[in-house]
């Protein structure tokens, strides 16, 4: 099988943006994919996202609350009750590659003799992008919360910075059984 991808000559961006939109609504056609899962920080992304996927399933997956601030959710409410009216669901919950580990990097202990797993596998995707690494954890964060099905392909849409670059069809797996997880296919990522 022979497919093209399109490489973006820089990450993230409005441009870029609505391109992976485009790209990842027509390989969704295309496959009879149902559901689509997004990054979004603050909403704008989700929120152009529920225009485009009105058909499909959309999963948005947030970061969490505290992420760069304590008791501060940074996905607007306005963003998510437009996304919600749209038939989007919007998942805030841990970072899959994050979890607890994480915490000993922000105290006054001495850091670890190692970096954690999660660590790794985040860092190992980043090679392939920022968005590569992007979409597979927002995948397994949404199989986790049960929102999407592991038996199932889907569109997994990721970015670097603001906005969305990369976009995959890939079959998720929980965060226990991650490296079942498959990527069967590079829609779009920055060059």
């Amino acid at each position: 099988m022979e497919r093209k991808i399109i490489y973006f000559e820089k990450p993230g961006g409005n441009e870029n943006t609505t391109q992976t939109l485009v790209l990842a609504k027509a390989r969704a056609e295309a496959l009879g994919i149902k559901t689509i899962v997004l990054a979004s920080t603050v909403g704008k992304t989700a929120v152009r996202a529920a225009d485009v996927f009105q058909r499909f399933k959309l999963v948005v997956v947030t970061h969490t609350t505290g992420f760069h601030e304590a008791n501060t959710q940074e996905f607007t409410d306005e963003s998510k009750k437009a996304v919600e009216e749209k038939g989007g669901i919007v998942l805030t919950t841990t970072h899959a590659f994050g979890g607890i580990h994480r915490a000993l990097n922000t105290t006054t202990m001495p850091p670890p003799p190692s970096l954690a797993i999660g660590d790794i596998v985040a860092n190992t995707l980043r090679i392939f992008g920022q968005g590569m690494k992007v979409a597979c954890e927002i995948a397994v964060m949404a199989a986790d919360a049960g929102l999407v099905r592991t038996d199932e392909e889907i569109i997994s849409i990721g970015g670097t910075g603001r906005g969305a670059d990369t976009a995959l069809v890939l079959q998720a797996d929980y965060v226990h059984r991650f490296f079942n997880m498959k990527v069967k296919e590079i829609i779009c990522k920055p060059r």
